[in-house]
């Protein structure tokens, strides 16, 4: 048997590579988004201030997309949402607060918005709660 050629391996793969990504890139984002946690409920204002909210509110958000959604990210959790709010602060982060650094400042908003791009394509896979919710949703719709 020919495990590479498979319709049902292909599907097993992608719905691995995808839990491990999701895993991976929502740690790797977490990593990012607690020391901005810890900035927040300290106080601290020496945040970029987007579109004049001031810097409490745009550290707050951000907090919001790179702590909060990282984790639903993870889990799988409102996967699409999640990653509509990490998308939107990476365009913000490599295109506005990062717009007249050299290319190397930008760089790792840019690859962190490529993967959640391909996330937002692809979904959180069939490991993951958006799964299992969709699954008893159309379960219970019998």
């Amino acid at each position: 048997m020919n495990y590479t050629s498979s319709t049902n391996s292909d599907s097993v793969v992608k719905d691995i590579a995808l839990l491990v990504v999701r895993v991976f890139i929502g740690f790797a984002m977490l990593s990012h988004g607690f020391p901005k946690l810890q900035m927040l409920i300290e106080g601290k204002s020496d945040f970029y201030n987007f579109l004049g909210m001031g810097p409490q509110l745009s550290l707050g958000l951000t907090v919001f997309a790179e702590f909060v959604c990282s984790i639903f990210l993870i889990l799988g959790l409102f996967s699409r949402i999640a990653l509509g709010f990490l998308i939107f602060t990476m365009v913000i982060a490599g295109f506005v607060v990062h717009s007249a650094d050299p290319f190397a400042k930008q760089e790792m908003s840019l690859l962190y918005l490529a993967v959640y791009l391909l996330l937002m394509v692809f979904g959180a896979g069939k490991v993951s709660v958006d799964y299992m919710i969709e699954k008893r949703k159309r379960a219970n719709d019998w």
